[in-house]
């Protein structure tokens, strides 16, 4: 008899010494579900938009090493309307945006001209691997001039216009970061005819208005902090045509850093570079810096 309440009391000790472990083990648990729940981002819609203007001047007077008075201003917009469940993401991406110059003794010129909107949608396959769909357009603002003759416009609003859209595999491992695969992608280019009317004009032959490519695509976006308030955005767009000249991968890289002041204040550098043989048999390139007014909502 002593043996067996012995025993029934070393069970209960046994039992209530696992119980204090499994509650301990429980509270952490709870804890960091509790912490991982406040870091990621509440299930549902997330919208949010950027107002930026930015500005950069130079002025010289009797300044012997020389220089040229210039001014040059920057409007952007950019909204984002997100959306996160259990097994589905949806990201959608607005940006456009209108710069001007103003060199002494010459017309204004543009310095950026960009209307751009992207759709990502995403059904989860497994861990951070989404089955996907995206759509991306592009276009411009105001015309476009010929370098070797100002006189001579080759671009206008919607003309051209590029349109993507394409099936494929998205890895994404937060709003932060991440890659889209998409080996089957369509894409239209249209002009209006009279650019195309006494030669090709990006890509689109003489006389027509559309172009219309297969091919694959390859989206990446990756943003980090470099140190504390300077940030690091990289956009990158690859596509290659299956049906003309595979080997020819179209390249559309851009990088933003922002040096943050404070709510309203910042320093932006922005570089992109494309490679487009249909529209320009080498690199574009474009650089912007200047201080930036932010409002955000």
């Amino acid at each position: 008899m002593k043996k067996i309440i012995l025993s029934a009391m070393l069970l209960f000790a046994v039992s209530i010494g696992f119980a204090q472990v499994n509650e301990k083990e429980l509270m952490k648990k709870t804890e960091e579900t509790v912490a991982k729940i406040k870091e990621e981002k509440p299930m549902g819609w997330e919208k949010k938009a950027l107002f930026t203007v930015l500005l950069n001047q130079a002025s010289f007077n009797n300044w012997l090493a020389g220089g040229q008075n210039s001014i040059s201003g920057t409007v952007g917009f950019k909204y984002d309307a997100n959306y996160k469940s259990e097994t589905w993401t949806w990201d959608n991406k607005l940006m456009s945006s209108y710069g001007l110059t103003k060199l002494q003794g010459q017309e204004l010129q543009k310095t950026d001209d960009r209307v751009e909107f992207n759709s990502l949608l995403g059904k989860k396959a497994s861990g951070e691997w989404y089955y996907s769909a995206f759509f991306n357009f592009k276009t411009q603002f105001d015309s476009g001039v010929d370098p070797a003759d100002k006189s001579m416009k080759i671009s206008h609003f919607f003309s051209p216009a590029y349109f993507q859209l394409g099936i494929g595999m998205l890895y994404k491992k937060d709003d932060n970061f991440k890659i889209n695969v998409a080996p089957a992608t369509s894409k239209l280019i249209m002009v209006h005819k009279h650019f195309t009317e006494l030669g090709p004009s990006f890509g689109v032959e003489q006389g027509e208005s559309t172009r219309f490519e297969f091919g694959a695509a390859l989206n990446g976006y990756y943003k980090f902090n470099i140190m504390e308030n300077v940030s690091a955005e990289n956009i990158l767009n690859l596509y290659t045509n299956y049906l003309e000249d595979a080997k020819n991968i179209d390249v559309d890289y851009t990088l933003n850093i922002v040096m943050k002041v404070n709510k309203y204040m910042s320093t932006n550098l922005s570089f992109q570079t494309i490679y487009d043989d249909n529209a320009f048999a080498g690199f574009q390139t474009r650089e912007v810096i200047g201080v930036g007014i932010n409002y955000g909502f």
